[in-house]
């Protein structure tokens, strides 16, 4: 039996006869699939596989061939005697995944950097693979703001990303903790708003501090080597700058962005705490041109089609209270603060729209209505997911109930930090995407789904990997495998396949949680979380 992660959609075999893989083994690569033959000798010469170029019908050998007979994404993988591994794929992103799924048939060695057993012999089963995925939107939320994850960090989770068949990178860039990425006209976002003096450690009613500054940036060469680097992998990476809330990393560096008039904005620093911040952006023709500044710049590094403007989590109070915010309000002819939101959500809009961009952001964002190209990242819940996808409007699943990876996998005191309600590997397996009562024709504006790893209180990678894994492997599965309804979903099968899956893990050096609960130095004792009991809302 298969212990391929995510499930393939067709196996046929293991069969009789079999293929062996060895250092004269040769690789030939068709036009258009350079990227993974450069990923394939990369990869396995340290494994005994140096993949050297041969004939298309080199024996024993691998080929590497596009057909467009197959969708996007899509790949055949054929293990024949007598010919070796053929990997079609509908397009160059379905060879790549072919070719990840040829890693896990070579077994959980193959995953570690420096072969273990030199000299060892690599013996194929005659089986053929067939596998598309089913959404185009595979995505991971990596929040980079509240705890700075630096560059050779992400690089590591776009591998491990790639090792499961996720396909987009969502940074979050900026928030009231932190601004991570170098903006050149304002260098006072990362001079100042890259760094706080101090932290919150564990929930934001915890008496703990951690006093010792923290911060960092990406230059805007790191961020394109991530690009590039993702790109290789078949990641589209979607930045995120979040306005007009979230802001304070910001404010703190140019004070005359926030609402001068009720808020001595000059005395704010960079937040060291957690929760929803007051301070917002000012709703001025200052602060427009200030991040129609940022967001060219950030359009030269991020090539792709969405870029995330947050929107979510915006107190209104500041803009009740000034002034200056209620003439705007009246100068416009807006009803309410709400409409004065969507009014600076529209306006960045049409603004990407203009430079064949498309604006993406929480489904707050719908509230006071919303261009027709816009997309929506539904996280309260289904709901404004639901009412995006009636509207017309695409979207990506990422309901918070489900699928924030910083909330506690299990119940009891051992589980560290322990955040929002229990999900665990079965829960997470059982998630489904689309609501069922969508039509077929708004379900086709799901866009697909993200998983989300807020890191308020997972502050290094060995957190990051804890609360991400194992169950951004069952994530993967949904997001990729055409799995029944969820209460038919084979879980003990899953878990069978994880025996072998937390092999990989161990050989890529992932801390993940163990299946019978944390390590002794896996735990923080004494570090206040803010656990929410009994199942989560439907909301």
């Amino acid at each position: 039996m298969s212990d391929l992660i995510p499930a393939p959609r067709v196996i046929e075999g293991p069969g009789p006869g079999e293929v062996v893989l060895d250092g004269s083994t040769t690789l030939w690569a068709a036009p258009g699939t350079e990227g993974t033959e450069r990923w394939l000798r990369a990869t396995l010469a340290v494994h005994g596989l140096p993949l050297p170029p041969g004939p298309p019908d080199g024996s024993p050998g691998v080929r590497l061939v596009l057909d467009d007979a197959l969708g996007p994404e899509a790949y055949r993988l054929a293990v024949t005697a007598g010919r070796g591994v053929e990997i079609r794929g509908g397009d160059p992103a379905g060879v790549f995944w072919g070719a990840q799924t040829l890693r896990q048939l070579l077994g959980p060695e193959v995953f570690r950097r420096a072969a273990v057993r030199p000299g060892r012999r690599h013996v194929l089963a005659r089986q053929v693979v067939e596998d598309a995925p089913r959404f185009r939107w595979r995505g991971l939320l990596l929040d980079v703001a509240r705890h700075f994850m630096p560059k050779d960090g992400v690089l590591r989770h776009l591998d491990l990303m790639a090792t499961h068949k996720l396909n987009v990178l969502h940074l979050h860039l900026t928030d009231d903790q932190g601004w991570r990425v170098e903006i050149r006209r304002h260098p006072r976002l990362t001079e100042v708003g890259g760094w706080r003096s101090r932290t919150k450690i564990g929930h934001r009613a915890s008496p703990l501090w951690d006093e010792r500054p923290h911060g960092g940036y990406y230059t805007q060469d790191d961020l394109r080597e991530i690009v590039a680097y993702a790109a290789e992998r078949h990641v589209t990476v979607v930045p995120e700058i979040d306005v007009p809330g979230h802001s304070q990393a910001a404010i703190a560096a140019y004070p005359e962005l926030g609402n001068t008039d009720v808020v001595d904005t000059a005395a704010l620093s960079v937040w060291d705490t957690w929760g929803v911040n007051p301070n917002v952006l000012a709703p001025t023709e200052t602060v427009l041109r200030f991040y129609e500044g940022v967001f060219e710049e950030v359009l030269d590094l991020f090539p792709g089609e969405f870029v995330h403007i947050g929107g979510d989590e915006c107190p209104k109070d500041q803009w009740r209270a000034s002034p200056a915010a209620q003439a705007r309000m009246r100068e416009l002819g807006l009803a309410d603060e709400d409409a004065l939101q969507s009014w600076f959500v529209r306006h960045f809009d049409s603004w990407l729209a203009a430079r064949g961009r498309r604006l993406i952001g929480w489904d707050e964002i719908l509230e006071g209505g919303l261009a027709p190209g816009a997309a929506v990242s539904s996280w309260r819940g289904y709901a404004g997911g639901v009412t995006a996808a009636r509207a017309g409007h695409d979207v990506v699943m990422c309901p918070e109930e489900q699928v924030y990876l910083d909330h506690r996998q299990a119940p009891g005191d051992d589980e560290p930090v322990p955040i929002g309600w229990v999900r665990t590997l079965e829960d997470v397996y059982r998630f489904e995407p689309v609501p069922p009562e969508l039509t077929p024709e708004q379900a086709r504006r799901v866009l697909g789904t993200q998983a989300n790893v807020w890191t308020e209180v997972t502050e290094d990678q060995a957190r990051v990997d804890y609360q991400a894994f194992p169950r951004l492997a069952a994530f993967a599965e949904v997001a990729w495998s055409a799995l029944p309804p969820p209460a038919e979903r084979d879980f003990p099968g899953f878990e069978r396949r994880m025996a072998v899956h937390y092999e990989r893990l161990d050989a890529l050096g992932v801390a993940y949680r163990p299946p019978g609960g944390p390590k002794p130095w896996q735990r923080r004792p004494g570090v206040l979380g803010r656990p929410k009991e009994g199942p989560p809302p439907q909301r």
